[in-house]
């Protein structure tokens, strides 16, 4: 069992989503007013997005290495809606509130177990998941399971989102395209980052468009 899993992301109609350039092309919160009516229990977002826009700057160090081994997961308290974040290695450091904000981690089981404690003893529930790299399918599984996510919603960035694309977990795309062009070069798009030049292109199928002040909601099932 998996929740269902919504990509929800606005970008530029060149399809790139830089935020600070988003937010100069889309001043208002229709992308937040989006956002609450998917009726989602939790939203995921990767390290290189978390990092910039919540983790502490200092990264989170220690001589102790040796690594947590084995899947495993900690729930420090209910929640019904949870922020969570991918963070394979275990390099970020979270600020105090974290756990008010029902903040989840997500890292590979190679990760040093000391990550795992600090998290613990912050009162941040987190995944160990995966041998070498976390495993996708397996991490959505534990989070219906043992956090009843049943709705999640991934947010970007962009490598984040190719990496569920490319394990096939995304069941919808929800996509906000907002009145203007970035252009820049080597800029993020909305997925990113799959190497493979044979991977096939995923067909989506349209089910609902809806106009939001100068901007385009295009909602999308995923054709599996």
């Amino acid at each position: 069992m998996k929740p269902h899993i919504i990509c929800h992301m606005m970008s530029s109609i060149d399809g790139r989503i830089d935020c600070a350039m988003t937010s100069a092309i889309e001043k208002s919160d229709v992308y937040y007013q989006a956002l609450a009516k998917l009726h989602l229990d939790a939203v995921l977002e990767g390290r290189v997005s978390r990092q910039m826009h919540y983790a502490l700057p200092e990264p989170f160090k220690t001589q102790y290495t040796s690594p947590i081994g084995h899947e495993s997961f900690f729930t420090d308290h209910p929640a019904d809606f949870f922020e969570i974040a991918v963070d394979t290695h275990g390099g970020l450091r979270w600020p105090e509130d974290a756990s008010e904000s029902n903040l989840l981690v997500i890292t590979d089981e190679l990760c040093p177990k000391k990550y795992h404690d600090y998290l613990s003893a912050n009162g941040i529930s987190w995944i160990a998941c995966g041998k070498n790299g976390i495993n996708l399918k397996r991490s959505v599984e534990i989070l219906a399971e043992n956090f009843g996510i049943k709705r999640l919603g991934i947010v970007g960035g962009g490598h984040i989102n190719g990496a569920f694309l490319q394990a096939g977990l995304i069941d919808e795309v929800s996509i906000m395209i907002a009145g203007g062009i970035d252009g820049r070069a080597g800029m993020t798009a909305v997925f990113d980052g799959i190497n493979s030049a044979d991977y096939p292109p995923t067909k989506l199928e349209l089910n609902e468009v809806e106009r939001m002040g100068n901007t385009v909601w295009l909602k999308y099932s995923v054709d599996k």
